[in-house]
């Protein structure tokens, strides 16, 4: 069993900056592939970014090119979301997960391809 807590949510102005943090249990989480997710009312949760085992290779979705950047710290179990250049579109519940299966570290954008998830943390962008 994977526990996974985000935390760095909150309200900011278009053209801010946040960074969320997402903290994983478990003894072997460098071999977790991590992922970033979003989901804004009335729409489908969407592929944010995600990472490989040690951050040799990372992947985004388009919203996220150019502004956000994933990283993690596999000493403190912790992925990372830093997020530039905010948009009140960038409005959403962002989720991260973890994918415990993949044999080869490789990056899935798909919700079906991760085994566990956080509970969520609230990013509001205000115009």
């Amino acid at each position: 069993q994977v526990q996974l807590v985000e935390s760095g949510g909150g309200l900011v102005q278009a053209g801010g900056s946040l960074r969320l943090s997402c903290a994983a249990s478990g003894r072997t989480f460098s071999s977790y592939v991590m992922g970033w997710f979003r989901q804004a009312p009335g729409k489908e949760r969407e592929f944010v970014a995600g990472i490989s085992w040690r951050g040799g290779s990372t992947y985004y979705g388009d919203p996220a090119k150019g502004r956000f950047t994933i990283s993690r710290d596999n000493a403190k179990n912790t992925v990372y979301l830093q997020m530039n250049s905010l948009k009140p579109e960038d409005t959403a519940i962002y989720y991260c997960a973890a994918d415990l299966s993949d044999l080869f570290g490789v990056v899935k954008t798909s919700t079906g391809g991760y085994d566990y998830w956080g509970q969520g943390t609230q990013v509001t962008v205000s115009s």
